[in-house]
């Protein structure tokens, strides 16, 4: 598999797949590249995309001085986009992925052609975050927790035909301290006050249902952000992405074009 080296030398695995305009796929929390694994042949029909392992997850090493931060992780996508000789890319970034995003468009415009956020937060004075009472069922059993985040991520109705496997529940290979540094890395991002910096065309797409990262970061994000068009799909939950990809890959691919 392909890698790179992080300023630090630690090593970002990442792979390559279809061809036509550079498309970067960012994953969410405690999950590896596979998070796309169900639509990244829908975006690879049409693009070259690049889909990266957080350090921490897949075939990226942890970093040896436990530096888990949004900022290290948009500066390891530049890294990977130096290795590929690419000068600018599209990127799309849901959940912690659309943090990142937010980053790169923020430290790196020169990089960016069009910038896609789904299910994320602005986070600080703007960003909302779950309820506890959400939340709590995570900390549970491993059994519990599992059941927990698949209802998150998916409607009942889906899980009922849909039996698997899903990839957005974590990266079962991922060690605890990697676990906590993701965490600590999505807790701490804060890009309200800069929002207004970003110069790339934005999309910004939410499931109405999301319980994970209320909708209403999806309308504080668009308010912030000059020019950003705002997709919200009704009865989705935080994987719109995926189980709701008849609208949202469209969606997604028909703002690229233009």
């Amino acid at each position: 598999m392909p890698h790179t080296r992080a300023a630090d030398g630690t090593k970002i695995g990442f792979d390559v797949l279809g061809d036509g305009d550079p498309l970067v796929l960012l994953a969410g929390q405690a999950n590896s590249r596979h998070w796309w694994d169900p639509i990244r042949a829908d975006f690879a029909a049409v693009h070259r995309t690049i889909a990266l392992d957080t350090v921490g997850t897949g075939e990226s090493d942890e970093p040896a001085d436990d530096d888990y931060s949004i900022h290290r992780f948009a500066s390891d996508v530049i890294a990977v986009l130096d290795e590929l000789g690419i000068a600018r890319a599209h990127v799309y970034g849901t959940s912690m992925g659309g943090k990142v995003a937010q980053r790169l468009a923020i430290a790196h415009p020169d990089r960016l052609n069009a910038l896609v956020i789904g299910c994320t937060s602005p986070g600080g004075a703007g960003g909302l975050v779950a309820d506890r009472e959400v939340l709590r069922p995570l900390a549970l059993s491993k059994r519990q927790a599992r059941e927990a985040l698949l209802d998150l991520m998916f409607t009942p109705e889906y899980v009922q035909h849909h039996t698997g496997p899903y990839h957005v529940l974590g990266d079962p290979e991922m060690s605890l301290p990697a676990r906590r540094g993701h965490k600590r890395a999505s807790d701490a991002h804060d890009a309200w006050d800069e929002l207004p910096k970003i110069t790339a065309p934005t999309l910004v797409l939410h499931g109405s249902a999301d319980r994970f990262s209320p909708v209403d970061n999806a309308r504080r994000l668009a308010s912030r952000i000059p020019g950003a068009e705002l997709v919200v799909i009704e009865g989705a939950r935080h994987a719109y992405f995926e189980e709701f990809r008849a609208r949202a890959t469209p969606a997604v691919l028909d703002f690229l074009a233009r």
